[in-house]
């Protein structure tokens, strides 16, 4: 099982470049539920054939809410002799950014030997992301104040030097707020904090740390990455919806004051995180369409192999005819 994973890297980069391809045709159509509708069928479609025994720890929600690629569907050929993996998946990351065409929609996975993703259930969590010189000056519980202090410390900069990535929403007036008074740079963006909590954790992108309140799934995804980045993070689960405490107990999460970490988030040693970006982002280019073909831009992250790779593939139809630009 040492390198078990990276035996289908090339695998799991196809399973989200269909679905990459599969949404990018629905963009700047204004429907987001059927840009992530025919994204979910895609990566569904490719997961089949993978030589694995996969399960979906995060995914699109429970079986009754999602058809396909729910919470603890199984995926993958489900051989005697196939590797079990655990899979987080989010098809479309930005379905409103695919729907607008703006920046940053991806489709992502992340996959882990077994056990070694969160099974984080769908609500919110309370989230701080930095990069590798920061992530040991962190503390959820502080005040944002001090947390920017600290962050500007490790970095060897003013706090009005710092970039805080914030979703633009209502709830987050007060920490806007707060980060303001401090004196450091507010970057808002409508969606998308996992590319967020990925820009944060790499250098020369400008932004020095995520603070706010997202999706759970999303931050076990991030934690996934941000292990093979070496950032941190610190998050805290918040129950917003009826019924989500309940079902939090129901998982055996009752303390809801727990701060996990990135590697309690993605504790596995075999960690594989890939991304295909389906319009522009800050790391990839979106899906390219010509006479004849199609060309994607992907992100592929090994922990185990402590890898980072890009990958630019042109697809082909078969034309004789067919032009292709670099």
């Amino acid at each position: 099982m040492a390198h078990a994973l990276a035996g289908i890297t090339r695998d799991f980069v196809r399973v989200a470049e269909m679905a990459a391809l599969a949404c990018a045709r629905t963009m700047g159509r204004g429907e987001r539920r059927y840009s992530d509708h025919v994204a979910v069928e895609a990566m569904r479609k490719e997961m089949d054939v993978l030589p694995m025994r996969g399960t979906i720890v995060i995914g699109e929600g429970e079986r009754d809410e999602a058809p396909m690629l729910y919470v603890g569907e199984k995926v993958g050929r489900q051989g005697a002799e196939d590797m079990e993996v655990d899979i987080a998946v989010d098809p479309l990351e930005g379905t409103n950014l695919c729907a607008t065409g703006s920046p940053n929609a991806i489709a992502v996975l992340a996959a882990a030997n077994k056990g070694g993703l969160l099974h984080a259930p769908d609500c919110y969590m309370e989230k701080i992301i930095v990069g590798p010189s920061a992530k040991n000056a962190i503390d959820i519980n502080a005040p944002v104040a001090d947390n920017l202090k600290a962050i500007a410390r490790a970095l060897k900069r003013e706090v009005s030097d710092l970039v805080v990535i914030v979703l633009d929403r209502e709830r987050h007036t007060q920490l806007i707020a707060d980060i303001r008074e401090a004196g450091a740079r507010i970057k808002l963006i409508t969606d998308g904090d996992l590319s967020a909590g990925i820009s944060a954790a790499v250098r020369r992108t400008n932004v020095h740390a995520v603070m706010g309140t997202g999706g759970a799934p999303e931050g076990v995804l991030c934690a996934a990455a941000l292990r093979c980045l070496n950032g941190g993070m610190q998050g805290k689960l918040v129950p917003a919806k009826p019924g989500q405490k309940e079902r939090l107990a129901k998982m055996g999460i009752t303390d809801l004051n727990k701060v996990y970490t990135e590697r309690e988030l993605a504790p596995g040693d075999d960690i594989l995180f890939v991304a295909s970006g389906v319009t522009d982002g800050s790391f990839m280019r979106g899906v390219r369409f010509f006479g004849g073909g199609s060309r994607t831009s992907s992100l592929i992250m090994s922990l185990k192999e402590r890898t980072i790779r890009f990958a630019d593939t042109v697809r082909l139809d078969g034309s004789k005819d067919t032009i292709v630009e670099f």
